[in-house]
C-alpha cells in the first residue's frame, strides 16, 4: 500500500502539473482580459492600460507569464529596461513556494482572499454533505428493502424530481416562499432569512446562524439525497441477496444487523468514489447557491473574479480545486481497501 500511494503522489505532481499548463492557457486565452472592465468604467487611456499591462506582466508572452506564476519573479529583474517602471506588479515567490500572486482588483495576496471565503464555504458544504448522506443512506436502504412498496416507488418519483429540479431555481422558489410569502405569526417578519450567513448588526445567536443556513442546506441537498439515495438503493439491490447475507440469517442475526452491519458495508463502496467526487465542494462551494443567497464563500468569489478577469484569482481556485479532486480519489482508493479487506493495492 505503501508504495502505491507513492507512485500515485507521483503521478498527482505530473498530473497538477499538466493541468496548470492547460487552466492557464485557458484563462488567459479567453476573450477580454483584466483590464477590459476598467478600460470601460474607469476610462483608462491606451497609454495607462499599456502601462497598467506592464505592471502586471501582461505584456509579456504567455509562457513567460506562466513560468513567473509558478517560479516567480524574485529571480529576475523586475526593471530590465531601466524606465522606472516595473514589468510585474511587484515580486512574487511562485505557487511552488505557495504565493499564488496578488488580485488584479483588490490587490490583496490571493490567499488572503481565499482564506476570506473559505471558512464560509466549508460551514455551508460541510453542512450540506452531513445533510445529505445522513437523509440519502437510510432512505436508500429502506428503499432496497422494501422493493417495489409504495415507499419505494413514492422516493423513486422524488428522486427524478429532486435531479431535475435546477439549484438555481429550487433556491429562488424556496426564498419566494419562506421570505417572500410565509410571514412568523408573532412578528409579522419574513419567516426565514432570504440571505447571508447572520442578520447584519447582531451578535452571534446559534438560533440566527441555523435560520440562515437552512434555506442554502435545503437548495445543495436535495439534489445529493436524491441522487446518492438512489445509488445506494441500486448498491444494496446487488447485496441484500447474495449468499453471505442468507448465511448471517442462518445463523440468526438479526435482521437489522445483517442489513445495516454486513449488506450496507458492501453496499456503500461504490458510494465512496461519488463521495469523494464531491468533496472538493468543500472547497470550491457551489455559484448558484452562494449567488442567490449572498454567501460570502469561494464560489461567489470564483464568479465575481471571473467576471472581473482577475487571473491570479481563477488560476488559485482553478489549481486548488484540481488538487482536491485527485487528491480525493486517492483517499477514496484508500478508503476501498479499508472497507473491503479483498481490495489490495501493488
Amino acid at each position: 500500500m505503501g508504495n502505491y500511494i507513492f507512485r500515485r503522489l507521483l503521478q498527482t505532481v505530473l498530473m497538477l502539473f499538466i493541468l496548470s499548463i492547460i487552466q492557464f492557457a485557458l484563462v488567459n486565452l479567453a476573450p477580454g482580459g483584466p483590464l477590459v472592465g476598467q478600460g470601460q468604467t474607469r476610462h483608462v487611456r491606451p497609454e495607462q492600460a499599456a502601462m497598467l499591462r506592464r505592471q502586471n506582466g501582461l505584456d509579456k508572452p504567455l509562457p513567460v507569464q506562466y513560468i513567473v506564476w509558478l517560479l516567480g519573479n524574485d529571480w529576475m529583474k523586475i526593471d530590465p529596461d531601466g524606465d522606472g517602471i516595473a514589468d510585474t506588479y511587484g515580486t512574487r515567490k511562485g505557487v511552488l513556494r505557495g504565493d499564488f500572486g496578488t488580485s488584479f482588483w483588490t490587490r490583496q495576496p490571493v490567499l488572503t482572499e481565499i482564506g476570506l471565503r473559505l471558512p464560509a464555504t466549508l460551514y455551508l458544504m460541510s453542512v450540506t454533505l452531513l445533510v445529505a448522506m445522513l437523509v440519502a443512506i437510510p432512505i436508500g436502504v429502506i428503499s432496497a428493502v422494501k422493493q417495489y412498496s409504495a415507499f419505494d416507488i413514492t422516493v423513486t418519483t422524488l428522486s427524478f424530481a429532486g435531479q431535475a429540479i435546477p439549484e438555481f431555481w429550487l433556491g429562488l422558489l424556496l426564498i419566494l416562499i419562506f421570505y417572500g410569502l410565509l410571514k412568523n405569526p408573532f412578528t409579522g417578519e419574513a419567516l426565514l432569512p432570504s440571505g447571508g450567513m447572520a442578520t447584519l448588526g447582531t451578535d452571534f445567536m446559534l438560533g440566527d446562524r441555523l435560520r440562515h443556513l437552512l434555506l442554502p442546506v435545503v437548495t445543495g441537498a436535495v439534489g445529493w439525497v436524491a441522487w446518492y439515495s438512489r445509488f445506494v438503493r441500486s448498491s444494496m439491490l446487488d447485496v441484500i441477496h447474495q449468499d453471505y447475507l442468507r448465511t448471517a440469517r442462518a445463523k440468526g442475526l438479526a435482521e437489522f444487523r445483517v442489513i445495516f452491519r454486513h449488506a450496507l458495508r458492501n453496499a456503500i463502496i461504490p458510494l465512496v468514489t461519488l463521495f469523494a467526487l464531491d468533496l472538493p465542494y468543500l472547497f470550491g462551494g457551489t455559484v448558484f447557491i452562494e449567488m442567490i443567497f449572498a454567501w460570502p464563500g469561494m464560489g461567489r468569489l470564483y464568479y465575481q473574479a471571473a467576471l472581473q478577469r482577475d487571473y491570479p484569482i481563477l488560476m488559485a481556485v482553478l489549481t486548488i480545486g484540481a488538487g482536491f479532486i485527485i487528491l480525493s480519489n486517492l483517499l477514496a482508493d484508500i478508503f476501498y481497501a479499508y472497507l473491503d479487506p479483498r481490495i489490495r493495492y501493488q
